[in-house]
Parts: C-alpha cells; structure tokens; sequence
C-alpha cells in the first residue's frame, strides 16, 4: 500500500512520477528536434527542403486532430475544413487586403475559433458514425464554397500569397519552431485538467457526464483547439506554397491526416508525429516506383496496421488516468 496518497497503477510498486512519465516522451521530442534542426545540412536540396516543410506542417495538423480523435475520441472526418479556413484568411488578407503574414494571424485565431463553434455547437451533440458523416458534410461545404466565391478566387484560388521570408531554409527553419511549439502545446494540454476531462470522455462519456463533466462544453472546447492548430497549419501552408486552390482541401487530405493519428497511436504525441512523417514521406521514398507507389504505399500501411494494430508509438495505458 503506497503512503504518499497517490494512485497506485496494476503491476508496478510504486506511484508514477511527474519525471518517470515524461522522460521518455522528453527525450524522444529531443531527438526528433535534433534530426528536424540537422536534416537541411544532410539532404540540401530544394524538392527535399520543400518536402521536409509539406511534412512538418502535415506534423502540425496531425497534432491538432489528436486532440479532437486521440484525446476526447470524436471521429472527425472534415477536419481539412480547419485547414482550409486558415489557409484562405491568410490568402484573402494578404493579396486583396494588402496585410503582411504574420498581421493575419490574428485574424486566422479568430476566424477558426468562430469556425469551431459554428461546426461544433450543432454537431457535437451527435455521437460516432453520425458525428463522422456530419463533418464530413462541413469540409465539402467549406471546399465547395471556396470553389463559388469570388473573393477565395473560385476554381483557380488565390495566388501570389506572400512568405515570411524568401529563403526557404529560414522558413523552414521558422516553420519548425512553430510546430514544436504546438507539438508541446498539443502535449501540455493532454496532461492538463481538461486532457483528462477528454480522456474521460473518450473512455466513456455517459459516466464522465454521470461524474460532473460537461460533456458538450469539453467537446466543444476540444473541437475549437483542434481548430485553431488547423488554421495556423493553413497559414504556414499558404506561404509555404504562396498559392492555394480549393483542390489541396478535399476529403482525402482529411483522410491522411486521420490516417497519420491512427497509424501513429491515437492520443500519444511521439505516435502522431512518427505517424505524420511516415505518411507524409514514405510516398516520396517510393517515388522512384511510379504507377506502382500508391499501391505499394496502401499495401505497407496494412502491414504496419495488422502488425501493430495499436499504433507505431501508442500512449501508455496509464496516460488515460494523468
């Protein structure tokens, strides 16, 4: 019996640790850092610096639908809308508005979390596979109406979109800083008193509402977060390509991205930023392939998936009780 009040976890002797469960999590971030900090000096060319950027910004988005899926277990299949929401704030402000990038940002916070409520508020009440198909209606609805405006640019979008810098290694170098940021933002708010309150919810949300937890308020929140990473991956998308097109917002994008969450680990940090990296560059390992490399990409996410069906980097089972 433990006598520091603490909750004593099956098959261990003594209580957990603040340091004991964030070592290892810890020094994984490091490492990934290191490698992300060091990889223009070891691959320097152009193509593989912009697909180092695509694939950052894909880590971002992956940690912004874990907070949604991973975290308080909501099956969104729309999340792209987010994406999309931020990108064309950015994209409308900069080129027809005059504004330089970083003065959208304000803006873009605003607009997605306006965004979130308005998807959120009438949707969330739903559950599971109803939940899934209403959201999916809200990402064709923000792509279809991208693609009838004339202020988005319509089919064509919008282009010329200013970037933070013209070199692109400081803006990938920028682009890093920032998705670490939201990595550790993504974490932090897991281990919070309102990641357990989505945990709790994901578990079992007709007990979690029996033991005081507003359910739909912590949804709602947990849908507005995974929001505003969504929005700020669209920015840094829209300056990284500095041309956008209702055509990069579809459903398969929300497809991967749900993909990256799920091969990773659902709810754990390390998983999903292994599983956004994994999705978002394997293709480009196989690209020597042709014809044949979407085929042999579906067929080693299947063999990942049966070998490992409870993802490359699950959370701990005692995560769920932090």
């Amino acid at each position: 019996m433990t006598t520091t009040g603490q909750p004593r976890l099956l098959g261990t002797d003594k209580p957990p640790t603040l340091v004991s469960r964030l070592m290892d999590n810890r020094w994984a971030g490091l490492a990934g850092l290191l490698v992300a900090v060091l990889a223009p000096f070891v691959i320097a060319t152009p193509y593989a610096l912009s697909v180092m950027t695509s694939a950052a910004i894909f880590v971002m988005l992956a940690a912004g639908l874990n907070i949604v899926v991973g975290y308080c277990g909501l099956l969104d299949l729309g999340y792209v809308a987010f994406f999309a929401v931020g990108a064309y704030t950015a994209g409308v402000l900069t080129t027809r508005v005059g504004l330089p990038l970083l003065a959208t940002v304000p803006a873009v916070l605003v607009v997605t979390v306006i965004a979130g409520v308005v998807i959120g508020a009438p949707t969330l009440r739903l559950r599971s596979d109803y939940l899934a198909i209403v959201t999916l209606g809200f990402g064709e609805i923000i792509r279809i109406t991208a693609n009838n405006l004339d202020v988005t640019g319509g089919p064509s979008g919008i282009y010329g979109i200013p970037s933070l810098t013209a070199n692109p290694v400081v803006f990938y170098y920028v682009t890093v800083a920032v998705v670490a940021l939201a990595v550790l933002g993504a974490a932090r708010l897991g281990r919070s008193r309102m990641g357990r309150a989505w945990r709790f919810i994901r578990e079992d949300e007709d007990a979690a509402e029996a033991m005081g937890v507003h359910t739909y308020k912590v949804k709602l929140a947990a849908y507005i977060a995974g929001a505003v990473w969504g929005g700020l991956a669209g920015v840094l998308f829209a300056a990284h390509l500095s041309a956008i097109s209702p055509t990069s917002f579809t459903f398969l994008q929300s497809a991967l991205v749900l993909m990256a969450v799920v091969l990773g680990g659902m709810g754990s940090i390390p998983g999903v930023v292994v599983g956004a990296v994994v999705i978002s560059l394997l293709p480009e390992f196989l690209r020597d392939l042709a014809d044949y490399r979407f085929f042999l990409f579906g067929v080693l996410l299947i063999v990942v998936m049966l070998v490992r069906p409870q993802g490359l980097w699950p959370a701990r089972s005692k995560e769920a009780l932090k």
